[in-house]
């Protein structure tokens, strides 16, 4: 079973791409998750590099933004990748499938469908 739930705060923008072949929309962020414990009193955080595709990745880049909270339901993935210096990198992430925007963002101009100062409680999730 490979399932994880995360609930954390974006530590910068989203960054949206598109793929070359097909034009899929995937959307990279990492989220900072507070430790509930920590040494001295010192308050420590997780950082966790997440990966959302198509509807939800673009949704996630018009809506979120720096500082927001963020609930992500989904999988870890493993890959590697030969960096440019020739050498074996390896990557541990967690791809999305389900994005829960917990504080709203920016609004995206072009969606007429979210008025100005819904919040979650009050409207739905714009995908």
């Amino acid at each position: 079973m490979n399932k994880v739930v995360l609930i954390g705060r974006l530590t910068k923008d989203p960054e949206l791409r598109f793929t070359p072949g097909k034009g899929a929309a995937v959307c990279t962020f990492t989220i900072a998750i507070d430790r509930r414990f920590s040494k001295d009193g010192q308050r420590e955080a997780d950082f966790i590099p997440i990966v959302v595709w198509n509807k939800q990745a673009e949704s996630t880049a018009n809506y979120m933004t720096k500082g927001k909270l963020i609930g992500i339901s989904g999988r870890i993935q493993t890959r590697c990748y030969l960096a440019k210096d020739n050498t074996k990198r390896y990557v541990t992430e967690v791809i999305a499938d389900e994005v829960q925007f917990l504080e709203w963002g920016k609004k995206s101009e072009s969606d007429p469908n979210v008025p100005d100062g819904v919040t979650p409680e009050e409207g739905t999730i714009p995908f």
